[in-house]
């Protein structure tokens, strides 16, 4: 209970806007739960009369009858408005702010869990939440209305009020017993469905790849024996579930059938009249869903709590670690960068840069090459913070970067990486994810200078053409001008290019090329890049290798001083990986 109210406490101010909704619902229950319990001592008159062959008050009480009836469903219509009102902005509310929270998160963490454990927790743990405002009314008003029936029946005959507490007690043990099996199986459940969404959204993503390796038969496979350990999980957990329902079950019947006996027992002592007898036993039905209802409420608190756990734990920072920011803000960055003894490791006994430094002046052009693992985009990695250094320091306009706050330092540069993720988005859309404000001439100059406007408008739908996730409707090329075009619209004084123009085609490449040499001496950039040829022209040139730098230089120099680096320039068709 004590973990049931502190999650309740946690997700009760996500209702701010809906605290005068919330109210009026409550009265509009209490309403309800007061025709509840009248209705049933109604009821029961209409027997008496019936019984009495009273007949003109019978139809004065049905009308009565009819008439709460009316007023109970006008009531309960508004009540399930307002309480569809109260979920919505709920699960909206907490679903943006557990996306923001995730978006915080280590990518360190990111990379070692799959996306099914924050896509089940963004979705159904989100609705498990917000859904708990509704259970709670839907199961304590009932609750309470039962009650109410309880104390007509004391009213009745108190023998039979003592035998259906003994009932309704042993069945609420029974229930129980199956709730806290309920609990540790549901858990199971859940992470194995965790691991069975992860793969079908990797499914999803790389279909296309999967397709073109022939792979279909083996990731079905994969597919079949995680959806087959999540449905025995699931089975295990409901057989056990359904069995303990068995017993309720025949707990119930015997019950049933002890009633008739007592009942009988008391109409033949002459203390209780036949009339009051079958307003027992028509109610005892109704009685007993006093356990259900206990039951289904505590099932659905477990249910909350756990759902509750998964989503507070990435909000609270209490199960993945949040990226964290220094409180410094830099209004306008120059440019100037330097790498002091930094070392770096992905995983604890794989070091990927060894105690290296070096120096980027403001509006330099720098250029960075190397074999596959030589730590190239680990250098830029680093310096957008998306992982924490080791040992060393970082600075950006000689602050630490760990003192900077995210907007000096994320806000400040631009990096265009090999592989950019497109969004399912218009093209339009995809340019003001990065400038909300972005003018028509702001995103028709950047596509130009990116070499793509042309081809835009050669679209049916032009800026506002649907690119599809990961921008599939478009080709290699395609997504990589317009990631580019994209980071010329962020218009940031460092510009990080990640073999950006690995995907297009020589005469692209060459107008790019252009474009970031028309960026020289304006910006500091920063190149990647597997084709020599587009860096020759580069202010300096670092060569990398295991981690450390070996040479550094202009072009001409490291033809003549660096013979790696020679031989990589001289083997200019060999692709060159990060």
């Amino acid at each position: 209970m004590k973990n049931f109210l502190r999650n309740l406490k946690l997700t009760w101010k996500y209702t701010k806007t809906q605290r005068i909704k919330i109210l009026s619902f409550l009265i509009l229950n209490i309403i309800t739960i007061i025709i509840g319990i009248i209705l049933p001592i109604l009821s029961a008159n209409q027997i008496i009369q019936l019984t009495n062959n009273s007949l003109e008050q019978l139809v004065y009480i049905t009308l009565v009858v009819f008439g709460i009836e009316v007023l109970r469903n006008i009531v309960d219509y508004i009540a399930r408005m307002f309480m569809q009102i109260i979920y919505r902005e709920t699960f909206k509310e907490i679903q943006i702010d557990l996306g923001r929270e995730i978006l915080k998160i280590e990518n360190k963490c990111l990379d070692e869990n799959s996306s099914g454990v924050f896509i089940q927790r963004l979705t159904s743990d989100v609705g498990s939440v917000a859904e708990i405002f509704n259970v709670l009314n839907n199961h304590v008003t009932r609750i309470i209305t039962n009650i109410g029936i309880l104390i007509a029946i004391f009213l009745i005959n108190k023998f039979a009020l003592i035998f259906i507490i003994i009932m309704l007690l042993l069945v609420f043990l029974l229930e129980k017993r199956r709730l806290q099996l309920y609990d540790i199986n549901d858990k199971s459940v859940r992470n194995k469905n965790e691991s069975a969404v992860g793969f079908i959204s990797e499914l999803i993503r790389g279909a296309r790849d999967i397709k073109m390796l022939n792979a279909e038969k083996s990731c079905i496979n994969e597919l079949k024996n995680r959806i087959t350990d999540v449905n025995e999980e699931k089975y295990n957990f409901l057989k056990i579930d359904k069995k303990w329902q068995f017993f309720r079950g025949m707990t119930i019947d015997v019950f049933d059938t002890g009633i008739v006996f007592l009942l009988i027992y008391l109409i033949l002592n002459q203390n209780l009249e036949v009339a009051m007898a079958l307003v027992i036993y028509n109610y005892m039905g109704k009685v007993i869903h006093i356990v259900d209802y206990l039951g289904s409420l505590a099932e659905h608190i477990e249910d909350f709590n756990n759902s509750c756990e998964r989503v507070f734990n990435i909000i609270n920072e209490e199960e993945f670690s949040k990226e964290i920011f220094g409180k410094k803000h830099l209004e306008k960055v120059n440019g100037n960068f330097e790498f002091k003894d930094v070392s770096f490791a992905y995983k604890e006994d794989e070091i990927v840069l060894k105690d290296l430094s070096f120096k980027v002046n403001a509006k330099e052009t720098v250029a960075f090459v190397g074999k596959t693992g030589s730590g190239k985009s680990t250098i830029f990695n680093l310096l957008c913070k998306m992982y924490d250094i080791k040992d060393g320091k970082i600075t950006i306009d000689g602050v630490d970067i760990k003192e900077l706050d995210k907007d000096s330092i994320r806000g400040n540069i631009t990096i265009i990486s090999q592989s950019p993720y497109i969004f399912n988005l218009s093209i339009r859309d995809n340019l003001k994810l990065v400038k909300q404000d972005l003018t028509e001439n702001e995103m028709i100059d950047a596509c130009k200078l990116a070499c793509i406007h042309d081809f835009i408008l050669t679209l049916k739908d032009g800026y506002d053409t649907i690119v599809g996730e990961g921008g599939i409707s478009l080709s290699g090329g395609q997504r990589q001008r317009l990631a580019i075009a994209r980071a010329f619209v962020q218009k940031t004084e460092i510009i990080l290019l990640d073999e950006a123009t690995s995907a297009l085609d020589n005469e692209t490449q060459n107008n790019i090329k252009k474009a970031i040499e028309n960026l020289q001496d304006k910006y500091t950039i920063l190149i990647i890049a597997h084709r020599l040829s587009t860096i020759i022209n580069s202010d300096r040139i670092l060569y990398l290798n295991d981690g450390k730098i070996e040479a550094e230089g202009t072009h001409k120099e490291l033809l003549k001083n660096c013979k790696a680096y020679k031989t990589l320039y001289e083997s200019e068709d060999i692709k060159i990986e990060n």
